[in-house]
């Protein structure tokens, strides 16, 4: 009669890999062996009891579950923070649509920004002087030159073109929010027109996470083009001519 194998024996026969392929390769082993899956022990956690395998499965299942409610949830909030948005910039092209001065127009960009976009600091950077706007002490509209050195921090937005989410540097904050720099720990870039010909917008946070680089930029994009059709359109500025229109 043959001895049975050692596990020694058995180790040398099969390796742990080839096991494993077996088991993959035959999913219903363990139904037509219940008594070895009931004695099949598994440490839950390092340091705790152990539990039987099919334990072992119901708990990874049930943090799988946890897992994939949590993403969904996610999904959800995603959802309706970005129906929320396209909602904000329908009713500002709605506002933005009807006659009105450049002055108009500018109060209404600002307000939007600070109510509906929450915006604690905003600016509206210009390569144009305003037509038929006037400017007002609260700092939100700002006129600068293509040229201007304080605009070689955003060189390579400028250049780019696309809205930017994240942290601003030291020279990018002083440019934008002057004495309320310090304030401001994340911020929205937003190009205005094409090659950014006609300026940009930044919009700050205090919020170190509000403006993060995954930030829906699709719709940053839609409201630079919307404020974009809303200054050449309604005659706000004078679109820029010459050699430095196209960017830098």
């Amino acid at each position: 009669m043959s001895q049975p194998k050692s596990e020694a024996t058995v180790a040398e026969t099969f390796s742990e890999e080839d096991i494993a392929e077996y088991l993959h390769s035959h999913p219903d082993f363990f139904e037509r062996h219940t008594k070895l899956l009931m004695s099949l022990k598994l440490a839950h956690q390092p340091g705790s009891d152990a539990v039987s395998l099919v334990e072992r499965q119901v708990a990874m299942l049930r943090q799988r579950n946890g897992e994939l409610e949590r993403q969904l949830k996610d999904l959800v909030a995603v959802a309706k923070d970005n129906h929320a948005l396209v909602e904000k910039i329908h009713q500002l092209a709605m506002l933005l649509m009807e006659p009105r001065s450049g002055a108009e127009r500018m109060g209404i960009l600002e307000t939007s920004l600070r109510e509906d976009f929450l915006a604690e600091r905003a600016v509206l950077v210009l390569f144009s002087l305003p037509v038929d706007a006037t400017l007002s002490d609260d700092g939100f509209v700002k006129v600068v030159d293509r040229d201007d050195p304080g605009l070689k921090p955003f060189a390579s937005f400028l250049k780019s073109g696309r809205p930017r989410c994240g942290l601003l540097r030291g020279r990018q904050k002083s440019f934008a929010f002057g004495d309320n720099a310090s304030e401001i720990n994340s911020a929205a870039l937003i190009p205005l027109g094409e090659h950014t010909e006609l300026g940009f917008i930044v919009i700050g946070s205090r919020d170190p996470d509000y403006f993060h680089p995954g930030k829906g930029m699709d719709f940053l994009g839609r409201l630079g083009e919307l404020v974009t059709v809303a200054l050449v359109g309604g005659a706000v500025v004078e679109a820029p001519s010459g050699p430095n229109a196209a960017g830098s």
